[in-house]
């Protein structure tokens, strides 16, 4: 056996307490280590009471709705004239009549909003369905009736024949704050009652098909059949009706919107009372403020609406809202970007009162308009094409007076009107239409004075081309105009 020196001693004892400290270093350090862990485990929620609360107030939507034989058989744009045409109608003319309409189907989401069976969800979840089915948690199937619908905000209430069912708790938008928790309920791609979750991303988001849904913007994972479900914030409150994605995929790229509660229960009471919605409406064509246009306007940076048009008749044009006016609060709120104003506008009841702060040859002006119902789109577009259709703000973008006779001697023709301008880059311009040009016929009416000119493009109204017969020095000529209609 080895025996140990005094020396050797003294260095084991001096080796013990060094491995003393170090154990006791290492106890204290997993001490601290402890409760930090702890503390970012507590920061992330847990959505399970969340989920076993609200999961029986949601919904499964299917449609079925039949699909139209004779569409199915129509020639597609474009190829009108071409020798697919042809091709297509001898395969179709080949096709036995089935006698049968072939049945497609839809699959979204929705959530109950009262026990007495009223289910919340998107338009176009429902939209031309022929049959709407209602599956439960329960797994009961219940058939639904359509109550209304509101493309515009891509809202429609459903009603089952149900008592005592469950109920989502409706919660406040307004209160959300950018990079809160939110959570979303659904079917996505046909799988009931999947939970997904995530953080608000950005609020009052305009999308360009949507000028009156300020959208709740958040990276919860949404996918097809999600449509029309809830988001709840952490207090199990419904917050949104998730609606879109932007994807360029077709699946679930971290970007999804919701529409804002509030509007969505304000859109099914008055649909639950009137059987449609009213909005609020300015009747004014605005644009997006550059920075150019700010300097411009002597504006110190680029914020608000530009107003471009005033319909004729409309409450901006009573208020004495002119062209070139810089909106820049409604109602007390700031407008940062021109997107902003159609969801405050469209909130007010009509024939209330409002107030508009614009800003006019570099002055402040405060105008009070009395806000009018927001017509139909077909009612929108007859009224904006009333705007001074022969000088240049009509379809066809041209400018035309009344013809001489000097000139119609010169062109030996007893009838037309002259085209006096161009609008460079229009429907015309494209086609070929000059200023000298004499208009001899329009969409298949004959052209004996201004006024003729204006009742055809009153009359204009789904129509995406039209035939125009001018006459030049070299001859006359059909054009054919191509009309954006969007």
């Amino acid at each position: 056996m080895r025996r140990l020196t005094r020396n050797t001693y003294k260095n084991s004892v001096a080796l013990q307490q060094i491995d003393r400290l170090l154990g006791l270093f290492i106890c204290l350090s997993c001490l601290l280590f402890v409760p930090l862990q702890a503390q970012a485990l507590v920061g992330l929620p847990d959505f399970t009471e969340l989920v076993d609360d609200s999961y029986k107030a949601v919904v499964n939507i299917s449609t079925s709705m039949s699909a139209d034989e004779d569409a199915a058989r129509t020639i597609p744009e474009g190829l009108e004239g071409t020798p697919h045409e042809d091709l297509l109608r001898r395969f179709f003319d080949e096709q036995p009549e089935s006698g049968a309409r072939p049945e497609t189907s839809s699959l979204g989401s929705g959530f109950i909003i009262s026990p007495d069976g009223f289910v919340m969800t998107n338009n176009h979840v429902v939209d031309q369905a022929d049959e709407i089915i209602v599956r439960l948690h329960d797994r009961r199937q219940l058939v639904a009736k359509l109550v209304g619908t509101d493309p515009r905000s891509d809202i429609a209430l459903l009603k089952v024949d149900a008592d005592d069912l469950p109920f989502v708790s409706i919660g406040e938008s307004d209160a959300l704050k950018v990079g809160e928790w939110v959570l979303a309920i659904g079917s996505p791609f046909g799988f009931d009652f999947s939970v997904t979750a995530g953080i608000v991303s950005a609020k009052g988001r305009a999308l360009p098909s949507e000028s009156y849904v300020p959208f709740i913007q958040t990276d919860v994972a949404i996918n097809p059949g999600n449509s029309g479900g809830p988001l709840f914030n952490l207090k199990g409150e419904v917050v949104g009706v998730n609606a879109q994605i932007f994807s360029r995929t077709g699946g679930f790229m971290g970007l999804s919107f919701a529409i804002p509660i509030e509007l969505a229960m304000d859109v099914s009471n008055q649909l639950k009372s009137n059987g449609r919605v009213s909005r609020g409406w300015l009747g004014v064509v605005i644009q997006e403020m550059t920075r150019e246009l700010a300097e411009s306007f002597g504006m110190p940076r680029a914020y608000g609406a530009l107003v471009q048009r005033v319909l004729p008749g409309s409450p901006a044009e009573s208020a004495d809202i002119q062209v070139g006016d810089v909106i820049t609060h409604f109602n007390g709120a700031q407008i940062q970007r021109s997107s902003g104003l159609p969801p405050l506008v469209g909130r007010v009841p009509v024939n209330q009162s409002a107030d508009v702060s614009v800003i006019r040859d570099g002055s402040k002006l405060e105008l009070s308009v009395t806000i009018g119902e927001l017509p139909g789109d077909d009612e929108i577009a007859r009224v904006a094409r009333q705007v001074s259709p022969a000088d240049g703000d009509n379809p066809l973008q041209i400018k035309v007076v009344e013809v001489s006779d000097e000139t119609k001697t010169k062109l030996d023709v007893d009838h037309g009107i002259l085209v006096e301008e161009v609008i460079n880059g229009g429907p015309a311009d494209n086609a070929g239409v000059l200023p000298g040009d004499v208009l001899l016929m329009v969409h298949r009416e004959d052209m004996n004075s201004t006024d003729d000119f204006n009742a055809v493009i009153e009359s204009l109204t789904d129509e995406t081309t039209i035939a125009v017969l001018v006459m030049r020095p070299g001859g006359s000529q059909f054009l054919a105009l191509k009309l954006d209609n969007n």
